[in-house]
């Protein structure tokens, strides 16, 4: 499933990270709704393989969260360790609404339809400090993941307006 409405696109994130200089590897799949149905298709990759959180607080803000894909994530302790109050999954709506995919296509790399800086990103320090030649996520559809390197990906995100908060989840368990 693709980006919706009037959100920009696989197309556009493409020319984006061609505009900023980013080189990509893009492996093609059928569509995954699932951390275990998308691994086999990246056993031969170098590098961090990204799942993808998008929630809401009680105060109603938005965050999305990218940590590396054999992490367990406490959402009371992320909730803690970021100053939110009761973190949950947001509903489809708004995530279609707010980056224009829809779940199983959540990524930060949609963090580029946020245009009102309305996401707060939380991103597993892992993806650059974990030495990982390659960090992949979703490219707005779940039947391809695209890599990068480390440093592309935090200079995209700068890009979007959306500098990371670094969760440590080493420090959290």
């Amino acid at each position: 499933m693709a980006a919706s409405g009037n959100h920009g696109s696989k197309e556009e994130l493409v020319a984006e990270l061609k505009r900023l200089g980013i080189e990509t590897e893009t492996i093609q799949h059928p569509e995954v709704f699932t951390m275990e149905a998308m691994m086999p298709y990246m056993k031969d990759i170098s590098g961090a393989v990204g799942k993808n959180l998008f929630m809401k607080d009680k105060k109603k803000r938005l965050w999305l969260l990218s940590a590396r894909h054999d992490r367990a994530v406490n959402l009371a302790k992320l909730a803690k360790t970021v100053g939110a109050r009761g973190l949950r999954l947001a509903e489809e709506s708004i995530l279609q609404e707010k980056l224009g995919v829809s779940q199983g296509c959540v990524t930060p790399l949609a963090l580029l339809n946020d245009k009102s800086g309305d996401v707060t990103f939380l991103l597993d320090s892992d993806f650059t400090e974990g030495g990982h030649q390659r960090v992949f996520f979703h490219p707005m559809t779940n039947s391809e993941t695209m890599g990068m390197a480390p440093e592309d990906f935090v200079t995209f995100l700068k890009e979007t307006g959306h500098e990371p908060i670094m969760v440590n989840f080493d420090a959290m368990e």
